[in-house]
């Protein structure tokens, strides 16, 4: 019951340790394995969509019986143990802690006016080009890359970890792996990775919309502007190319009172995103840090969901 806060927990606490290897980055070695076998230039647009779709098939339910072989082996050793093993699972498919940990280090870059430095720490956790974006652009970068990977690194976790435990988690993750490498819309990734794309699409949409629905208590707790991120969230969140990343980008947007969106390089790609928010306000260091506050304390409310959610299902 408790499996999803007590992953929550132990990402919290440890983060991604170092000293071994992060299923994620077997997923990603998976996913580029069958891309080399599978995927062809020549091929037609049909071809690479199905082929595409195969690839989705394969990885996310290879990573679902794998988890799942190896939570149910390790409860047979003992109980306990394939009890940690599933916790353990479950916490690498969050990354409430390394989210944190990457935004925060920007802020203190921009804060001591070190822009070099915060190019070059944002363009880690960015596709976008940020060789010449200035201080305001580089914290916008930060906080629409907290805003959208709260649902995909926190609450839709969370929210897969309690249907379907660390099997249901590791599968959403790889789902989401999927959708980082090859759903681009340019001329490699406009076919193949249209299934990883619009697979993504799926199975955010309701966890992103439970975390809308959570965000403007989140914004009350942290002091900030609740009628503005429920106002902004619902006017403004169609407007973003993505079904579900523009619910909490546009949430966090009212909420801090600022705007979000606007023009993005990417490669030698120019994309201009509308505008989200009403007020044009310079950004700050200090918009970072109040930013990754509504994260945890949005992901703290989604905890308390899902206990009560939980203990719904055992009533």
């Amino acid at each position: 019951m408790f499996l999803a806060p007590l992953a929550l927990f132990v990402d919290c606490l440890v983060g991604d340790p170092q000293w071994i290897t992060h299923p994620v980055i077997l997923q990603g070695r998976l996913i580029t394995y069958l891309e080399n076998k599978l995927y062809r230039p020549t091929y037609s647009p049909l071809c690479l969509k199905i082929l595409g779709a195969v690839v989705v098939f394969l990885t996310v339910g290879g990573v679902w019986i794998t988890t799942w072989l190896a939570v149910s082996l390790t409860r047979r050793i003992h109980p306990l143990f394939g009890a940690l093993v599933a916790i353990w699972l479950a916490s690498t498919t969050i990354a409430q802690k390394g989210l944190a940990m990457a935004a925060l280090p920007i802020a203190k870059a921009l804060d001591e006016k070190d822009i070099p430095l915060a190019q070059t720490l944002t363009g880690q956790i960015v596709g976008r080009d940020t060789r010449q974006l200035n201080g305001h652009e580089l914290a916008r970068a930060t906080i629409e890359t907290v805003a959208e990977n709260t649902v995909d690194a926190i609450t839709a976790p969370l929210f897969y970890a309690l249907l379907g435990g660390a099997p249901l988690a590791m599968a959403y993750r790889a789902a989401n792996t999927l959708d980082s490498m090859l759903g681009y819309k340019n001329e490699r990734y406009l076919d193949f990775g249209f299934a990883a794309a619009r697979f993504d699409d799926i199975v955010n949409y309701i966890p992103a919309r439970l975390s809308g629905l959570l965000l403007p208590l989140a914004a009350r707790f942290c002091g900030l502007n609740t009628k503005g991120s429920w106002e902004i969230m619902k006017r403004d969140a169609k407007k973003h190319p993505s079904p579900n990343s523009g619910i909490l980008e546009a949430g966090f947007a009212g909420a801090m009172d600022i705007t979000l969106g606007g023009k993005n390089v990417y490669g030698e790609v120019v994309s201009l995103r509308a505008l989200l928010g009403d007020k044009q306000v310079s950004l700050l260091p200090e918009h970072i840090l109040t930013a990754v506050q509504l994260m945890k304390v949005l992901a703290g409310l989604f905890v308390v969901l899902v206990i009560i959610l939980a203990l719904m299902r055992w009533i």
